[in-house]
Order: structure tokens, then sequence, then C-alpha cells
């Protein structure tokens, strides 16, 4: 489990009873008890008023049962506690209306989700039906049957955000060199496992892709299967990514989207980006599409999860 400063799990207190009500809380929030639930989270905030992930949780059950000016204040007081806000309570204050969406999602918070979603990952997707590695790798084939003396053969491909590895299994054998990046720690430790990447890194996405632009490296073809969700304004990777594209590189992406032009975030605490912020952004990037279509990368609650597919050059 990912660890605070102090090296105490971010889901304990360091206070035994306040520990045991928080456990028996979030046992009893699963099941759908909320109030029950709520009081639990409470007497532990009691025990432990310094207990951040206890705030956050009685913030979140607050939320769901309608209390919003209590869940706008336990909220408040995880991120004060701890202002990297590992535990999300910012975007559920973004969902509350009590914060800007645009800046809620710390990259401390998608550090810690994904180093404890890594052990299940796989399984995860795969009761997903997820198949965003694939869409992207039938869409770059798309644009290089069109493009007449494009090939994959010794490409040298980038995969942003790579996880456990899944996009960069879909892509090996058509790339002579892949390099993955992703913030996670131990979801690249999974990776490394597979052994199906040449080189893989532990980074943000946009100071990963200015170090490789001062390296003078350079990439045929750049993807990020599904973890843009996690940015609100796509721009700057967009910008950072073209700065590493070769002359006739692609860029292929995906996000979740709904009817809207700008962006949202969700009730499943991800970016939902609408078509026009999309191109917008790929503009500001010095990026053309080539192509942009809807397009389903999982199953959720028994329904496609709405997004697009993207897959841009630079610009001539």
């Amino acid at each position: 489990m990912t660890t605070a400063a102090d090296d105490r799990p971010i889901a304990s207190s360091g206070n035994l009873i306040a520990d045991r009500r928080f456990g028996f809380g979030r046992d009893l929030a699963s099941r759908g008890d909320l109030t029950a639930a709520a009081d639990l989270f409470a007497q532990a905030v009691e025990a432990a008023p310094d207990f951040a992930a206890g705030w956050a949780a009685l913030g979140e059950t607050r939320a769901k049962l309608g209390e919003q000016a209590g869940a706008v204040v336990a909220l408040r007081e995880a991120v004060r506690i701890d202002p990297q806000d590992r535990h999300g309570a910012a975007l559920h204050l973004a969902r509350l209306g009590a914060a800007d969406p645009k800046d809620a999602m710390s990259p401390a918070y998608v550090r810690t989700l994904f180093d404890q979603y890594a052990p299940r990952f796989d399984d995860a997707l795969e009761d997903l039906a997820y198949r965003g590695p694939e869409l992207l790798a039938q869409a770059v084939a798309r644009i290089r049957a069109r493009s007449p003396g494009a090939s994959a053969t010794g490409t040298n491909m980038l995969d942003l955000g790579c996880g456990t590895g899944l996009a960069g299994a879909a892509f090996r054998r058509d790339v002579g060199h892949l390099t993955g990046v992703d913030l996670s720690p131990r979801m690249i430790a999974k990776a490394r496992i597979k052994n199906v990447y040449d080189r893989l890194e532990t980074a943000d996405l946009v100071e990963f892709l200015a170090a490789e632009r001062a390296a003078a490296r350079r990439y045929d073809l750049v993807i990020a299967a599904d973890v843009l969700v996690y940015l609100f304004d796509l721009a700057p990777v967009m910008r950072a990514a073209a700065d590493v594209l070769n002359p006739a590189g692609l860029l292929a992406f995906t996000v979740e989207t709904y009817p809207g032009d700008a962006v949202e975030l969700g009730e499943k605490l991800r970016y939902r980006h609408g078509t026009a912020s999309v191109k917008d952004a790929a503009a500001a990037g010095g990026l053309e599409l080539r192509e942009l279509v809807a397009c389903a990368s999982r199953i959720e609650a028994g329904a496609p999860v709405p997004g697009l597919l993207a897959v841009a050059t630079l610009k001539p």
C-alpha cells in the first residue's frame, strides 16, 4: 500500500480505534449502509482528528447522502491535512461545485490510485471488456494504409501512461523500439515483469516529454490509451507530444466524452472531453487531426462508456 511521508499507510491513522471504525465504515459503505458508515467515519476522525483518509471517506459518504454542507466541511479538512490530496478529496469538492475541476486532479491522487490498483489492474480491465489498445492499433493501421510509403517496421514508439503494458503488448510486434512511461511505480513494476518494453520510466507525462525533447529523442508513434481522462487541459500534453514526433509521426489517443463542447468531471472522477475541446487542444499543440471518431473502449454498469479516438500528425 502507498505510504505517507512518515511511512504510515495512507489509510491508517496510527490510532487502532480510529482504524477499526474506519474499516467497519468502509465495509458498511460497500454494502450500501451509508448512514451507519458516515457515523463510523465521524467517530474515526473524532478519535484521530488528523486522519485524512477518514475525513475524505466521511465527505464522500455525506455527499452520497445529500448532506452537501457537511460533505464540503469534511472534504476540505481532508485537503488541509493532506495537501497532496492522495485521496482525491478535491475531486469530490469539484463535483459538489466547491472547487475548480481544472485543478482538482492531483498527481499524488493519480499515483496513489494506480499504485493501489496495480495488482488487480489487468483482471479489472478484462472484466470491463477493455479494448482501448486494440482500437488504437486499428486506427493507426488505417492511417498508415492511407499514407503511401508509410510502414510500421522499425517504428520508434512511446506509450504514454503505459500502465501494466496492455497497449505496449498490442503494438509490440509492429515496432522496433518501445518506450513506456507512467506516473505509478507499481504499474511500471507490473509492466517490467511482462518484458514487453525496451525502456520503462516512472515520471509525469509532460515532464518526461520535455526531457525527451531536451535529449533530442524522437518518435514515429506516440500513443495514450485512456490516460488523458486524468488531465483537464489536453493542450500541454499535445504540445509536448508534438515536440517529440518525427515529421511523419503519429499521435494516437483515446478520451472519454460527453455531448458538450468543453470538459467536465464525471461521476467516476475522470474527465470527459467534448469534441470541440479535443480539436482545440490538438490545434493548440501544433497538430492536425487525421481522424476523430466515436468509440467505446470499455463497458461499465452494463453500458459502453462514450469516448473519442483521435489520430494526429504535425501540422504541415
